[in-house]
């Protein structure tokens, strides 16, 4: 084992796999910035494997993606998730939907590496987690890792894949140290992880949610209740079997991810576990979200926005609490 922190990861990650294989690219806006993992590639693997983009989102992801088509397996490095936007139609429409409409003639083995700002005080048009948005659109496969492990695994198996992957990094993780195996280290797509078993009430968490998610439960734990924490990992392929059966086993579920509440991540969890294992429910699901409004400015006014330890600590106590009696008034059953 070794210790590196997430940034890390996503460094060596792409720099053992331009290593073992030539036809792995970056395309990169500021790769030779000293924040970012592309920092050095320039100079290790030269420009021709490493293009350094003008700001022109859609443009070079337009290239990115017939690179692929004709051999070659691009990362795109997008640098914050918002700027994915520009490029929206070169993603939905051509990296999604070229396989399908080219009747399996050609394949997009592509990443899109994106790292989503929020909670770091860039404002509106630098803050969005649009993961939710891409899991509506066949073709794609989503990732959002929340350790060095596994942002070294899941961004080596991204590449390898012969089809489009959309990697979400949330930066306030990027800094986040632990352990990564040694060797060629790959974490299977669409494979969830049980980052705390429990027996009391189940917790998936998302992103940056998951160590607070850690943090409610090791709260909860000293007052007698053992919450299950699942990370996902990855939400396109979603590894349903995981949560249900962990639904089955508590009976309780609360859903904590920091993008918005409507149409999001939660909502499709939620939905799975409402037609597939509503029998094992005790009570009514939880979702600890982002609400629909967009980032503001403020530092202060942006923390009131994402799932803290708090929150998701009330919702798991409201839960393990039961409905109130029916005897009770309605203005203190629903305080």
């Amino acid at each position: 084992m070794r210790t590196m922190s997430y940034r890390e990861a996503l460094r060596l990650a792409m720099q053992e796999e331009m290593r073992r294989d030539p036809t792995v690219v970056v395309f990169c806006e500021d790769g030779r910035f000293w924040t970012m993992p592309t920092n050095g590639f320039v100079d290790e693997f030269g420009p021709d494997r490493v293009p350094v983009m003008p700001i022109s989102e859609e443009g070079f992801t337009g290239a990115a993606i017939g690179a692929a088509m004709t051999g070659l397996r691009p990362i795109v490095d997008y640098t914050i998730a918002n700027l994915m936007y520009v490029a929206w139609d070169q993603i939905v429409n051509h990296a999604a939907k070229n396989r399908y409409l080219f009747g399996g003639q050609a394949s997009v083995p592509i990443v899109f590496r994106a790292a989503m700002k929020y909670a770091n005080a860039t404002a509106a048009q630098h803050s969005d987690r649009p993961y939710p948005q891409l899991m509506n659109v066949p073709g794609l496969k989503i990732v959002v890792p929340t350790t060095p492990a596994d942002a070294l695994g899941l961004l080596k198996s991204a590449i390898r894949d012969d089809d489009p992957v959309v990697f979400f990094e949330p930066l306030r993780l990027w800094g986040a140290k632990g352990e990564v195996p040694d060797g060629d280290h790959l974490v299977p797509l669409g494979k969830a992880a049980v980052r705390r078993e429990g027996r009391d009430l189940t917790v998936v968490a998302i992103g940056d949610a998951v160590p607070a998610a850690l943090r409610a439960a090791d709260e909860l734990a000293k007052q007698g209740s053992q919450l299950e924490v699942i990370d996902p990992r990855t939400l396109v392929p979603l590894d349903k079997d995981a949560i249900l059966a962990s639904v089955e086993k508590t009976g309780r579920l609360v859903i904590a991810d920091p993008a918005h509440k409507t149409c999001g991540a939660a909502a499709e969890i939620s939905a799975i576990v409402a037609e597939e294992g509503f029998a094992f429910l005790r009570g009514p699901i939880a979702r600890v979200v982002a609400p629909d409004v967009h980032p503001p400015f403020s530092p202060a006014l942006e923390r009131l926005m994402y799932p803290t330890p708090e929150k998701i600590a009330a919702a798991a106590r409201a839960l393990l609490a039961g409905p109130a009696p029916a005897s009770q008034p309605k203005e203190l059953a629903t305080r």
